[in-house]
């Protein structure tokens, strides 16, 4: 699956945009003595939800956009983040999902955005992408800057940066990491903004070929924040999984169309049913023994553009996105 379109070049304009208007979106910016820029979206400053939102277009690559609006679907919660992505597979895969770890010492992130499709790594004398995926989307990506966006309360030590810099093969003073807590505004809205990429990263699994994929949009509502970091992160897995509603155009059969709406929603999954922050303590918060299946989004159409058939499939949950945002 060969791409023209380079997700640093087209996110480079929106990372300036941060820095260009600092003020004005409560961020705080630090240059490191290894000349690497830290944009600060909720730590020690306030941020906001339109800091989130530009965020969530740098994760895409720039090759998505995200807005902020008032919508009447679901009951309580009105303020929804619409994305939308023309190349969905590049920007939400290739770009926004969160695959690349990160850490030093006691100190551990993901990072997501344009910076993972430059990341490479040294195997059997061999120079290959950081991550596997890569090599299934047939896309690397190179640029003289880059950046990485990193859903933490702290910001990463020298020793990230610099192995990001290195991965990446740019020197530290040609990288920007933007930091955004999942208890912050722009945290949140930055994983809620995920709702088309967690329907791209579950359509993968369920070996949907990503070529038919040809253009997707979605929607959820954007969760109030909490200071507690579990209860914070599972709201916003919570407004995806009960109110995330997503709209994929595909190539192929009917009956392919038809199976991929089926089996996207998040109530497929034997682990659905009650706030994440439940099912994460149940399990000793042990990311990894969650069903997989379970992220995605509540509510899916898939439209076959051969046909003209749109399938649709879930539901979305007023009651159990109450229970999870603390109507």
């Amino acid at each position: 699956m060969q791409y023209q379109a380079s997700v640093n070049k087209f996110s480079q304009p929106l990372v300036q945009q941060l820095l260009d208007n600092a003020d004005k979106l409560r961020l705080g910016i630090e240059k490191l003595e290894n000349g690497c820029t830290i944009i600060d979206a909720g730590i020690k400053v306030p941020g906001g939800l339109e800091a989130g939102r530009i965020i969530t277009e740098i994760c895409m690559g720039g090759l998505g956009t995200a807005t902020i609006s008032q919508s009447p679907y679901t009951s309580n919660w009105p303020l929804t983040i619409n994305v939308h992505a023309s190349n969905p597979v590049l920007s939400c895969l290739g770009s926004q999902y969160a695959g690349w770890s990160l850490s030093h010492g006691k100190y551990y992130a993901l990072g997501s955005g344009p910076a993972r499709a430059m990341a490479t790594k040294l195997k059997d004398g061999a120079v290959e992408p950081v991550e596997e995926l890569y090599k299934e989307l047939e896309y690397r990506d190179s640029a003289a800057q880059t950046a990485l966006v990193i859903e933490n309360d702290a910001l990463p030590p020298v020793e990230i940066v610099e192995k990001v810099a290195a991965a990446c093969g740019v020197s530290p003073a040609n990288l920007t990491i933007i930091v955004t807590p999942t208890s912050s505004l722009a945290g949140g809205v930055q994983v809620v903004g995920r709702v088309l990429e967690v329907a791209m990263h579950k359509a993968h699994a369920l070996h949907f070929p990503l070529e038919n994929i040809i253009d997707g949009s979605g929607s959820a509502p954007i969760c109030p924040p909490h200071p507690n970091f579990v209860k914070a992160m599972g709201r916003t897995n919570d407004a995806i999984l009960f109110a995330g509603q997503v709209h994929l155009f595909v190539k192929g059969s009917d009956e392919a169309a038809e199976k991929l709406a089926k089996e996207l929603p998040s109530s497929t999954s034997k682990d659905y049913g009650k706030p994440f922050a439940d099912i994460f303590k149940a399990y000793e918060y042990d990311f990894f023994k969650v069903d997989a299946m379970l992220f995605s989004p509540a509510s899916v159409i898939v439209t076959a553009v051969e046909s003209g058939k749109s399938f649709r499939a879930g539901k979305l949950d007023n009651a159990l996105l109450d229970l999870s945002f603390g109507a």
